[in-house]
């Protein structure tokens, strides 16, 4: 039997009256990811399936940010080894049997807010904000997002949002349907722990029977997105392009693409 990771420090795992909270824990860096932290979020999730003393999942962020992505500044190399990990966080997010909540505290952005958009239910703080910035470091969107954003709000914004790279606020998100819950910043935090009480005390056959009927109707898609984003993905990582966009990143400059 093959064992869990540990609890990477970057991650805060807590159990409380049948909620069961992940909080990504790097504040310091808008809680960017490091390699570990969506392997240890994708198991913790897997396992819930099984637990009963989980009945509800909260997947939320510490200080001013939800998670700005993968930290490609740092420890975090995306390659097709990053792009499994990825797609088995989204995976293990749609296939837990319990109601899984994104408490979206500040931006969310890259593979985190794919892993957001995943979840069955989203609660965002006023002052959050939803990007996917993919293209501009000469990358597509990934994470399911091609499918769950698509699904959410359309053809239209979808585009938008893969194309432009422009950050959507919690209000427009809200207003578009991409979230369920707009709260105040000021009372972000009750309004979380009161939606996780009542779905922790409902019941769980019934939540667990209606999340795969809805998934079911809803993304049909999401799989085979998946797939479509790793190759998609693969192909560009080996692009002159690519090489630009992260160094302008680094170097805090506009990228010049070339579509080499």
């Amino acid at each position: 039997m093959s064992t869990l990771p540990e609890p990477a420090p970057e991650v805060r795992v807590e159990l409380t009256d049948g909620v069961l909270r992940l909080t990504m824990d790097r504040p310091q860096a808008l809680n960017a990811l490091t390699p570990d932290m969506p392997v240890l979020m994708a198991a913790e999730l897997e396992r819930a399936t099984a637990r009963d003393d989980v009945r509800v999942v909260v997947l939320t962020g510490t200080g001013r940010a939800f998670s700005t992505g993968a930290d490609i500044s740092g420890r975090y190399t995306i390659d097709d080894t990053s792009m499994d990990t990825a797609n088995r966080w989204i995976r293990a997010i749609t296939t837990c049997d319990k109601p899984v909540v994104a408490a979206v505290n500040g931006v969310a952005a890259g593979v985190s807010c794919s892993a957001a958009l995943a979840c069955d239910l989203v609660v965002a703080a006023e002052s959050a904000s939803f990007l996917l910035p993919f293209a501009k470091v000469g990358l597509m969107v990934d994470g399911g997002a091609s499918a769950t954003v698509a699904a959410a709000v359309g053809r239209a914004r979808a585009m938008r949002m893969a194309l432009l790279a422009e950050p959507l606020g919690a209000r427009e998100a809200y207003d578009a349907g991409l979230v369920s819950h707009l709260a105040p910043d000021e009372s972000f935090a009750d309004v979380v722990a009161d939606l996780a009480a009542r779905l922790a005390a409902g019941p769980p056959l019934a939540l667990a029977a209606s999340k795969r009927a809805v998934n079911a109707a809803t993304l049909t898609q999401l799989d085979p997105a998946l797939e479509r984003e790793r190759s998609g993905q693969s192909l560009l990582l080996r692009t002159a392009d690519v090489v630009e966009g992260v160094m302008a990143f680094a170097e805090r400059r506009p990228p010049v693409f070339r579509g080499e």
